[in-house]
């Protein structure tokens, strides 16, 4: 019977097609040589955006063997001149169907997992050394993880001192020009087809509330329960999604960038 063999969803804001996924892949393949690894981009320290996206995908059916290893990394959490390239520290979780979640604790990085997981602990590891931490420090630690070896593990962390997922952003803009929402659908009190108004910075615009995604002529600004989410064991999660059928939500409302509050009426 044959292993099946390690899947590594790689999110990071190095940018689309920058070399940096390339360098990253190697050092992981050092320790993980038959995994498989996809790159996820999303915008420069947008925690937000990194933390959306470890949930969805770690959240939701996959392969078995799954590990998501993860670096935004804004060295926000101390103003001050950094000494030796310190930044946030590395954490591990694990999420309740197995899979591996390791990387840097910043900002929302972890809000949108944080009352899923099983498991929530640091990573011993340098903080410093490198202003390239993903490549040159954090790999040897997750391969070592990804194989059952918990011996860097250290302290527990508490969820309620980890930010909450801050609602009413947009959390990520699609190839299609949707806006993946943080408001939750099970918030919005509507009913089908009520007219409402979406305002995203000073930009607002008509939309109506649909229940489904293409219950809404062409042309027309849908304000509807999206693709994103999870179920959990006691808990379904769906997030609005703002589309425009036929056209171009994210152009209509002024090319909003990911973490701008988003809001209805």
């Amino acid at each position: 019977m044959t292993t099946e063999p390690l899947s590594i969803s790689l999110i990071a804001d190095y940018g689309t097609g920058d070399p940096a996924f390339s360098e990253v892949t190697q050092r992981l393949l050092m320790y993980l040589p038959d995994a498989r690894i996809h790159w996820l981009s999303v915008p420069p320290f947008s925690t937000l955006a990194t933390g959306f996206w470890i949930a969805q995908l770690g959240l939701n059916p996959g392969p078995a063997n799954r590990l998501i290893y993860h670096n935004c990394a804004p060295r926000k959490d101390d103003p001050e001149a950094r000494q030796d390239n310190e930044g946030e520290g590395l954490t591990y979780g694990l999420l309740p169907n197995g899979v591996k979640v390791v990387g840097v604790n910043a900002g929302y990085t972890l809000s949108f997992i944080k009352e899923h997981a099983t498991t929530l602990q640091t990573v011993n590891v340098s903080r410093g050394g490198s202003q390239f931490r993903s490549r040159d420090v954090f790999p040897q630690a997750a391969g070592a993880i990804a194989q059952d070896d918990f011996s860097l593990l250290g302290d527990v962390l508490n969820p309620t001192n980890l930010p909450d997922i801050p609602l009413g952003r947009i959390a990520w803009v699609d190839g299609y020009g949707n806006l993946k929402t943080t408001v939750p659908a099970d918030r919005v009190k509507l009913e089908p087809q009520s007219r409402v108004l979406i305002r995203v910075g000073d930009r607002v615009s008509d939309a109506v509330y649909s229940d489904g995604s293409f219950k809404v002529p062409e042309g027309t600004l849908a304000f509807a329960p999206g693709s994103s989410g999870w179920d959990t064991a006691d808990h379904s999660v769906r997030w609005m999604e703002v589309f425009l059928r036929g056209g171009n939500a994210w152009e209509r409302l002024g090319r909003p960038e990911v973490g701008q509050t988003i809001a209805y009426a």
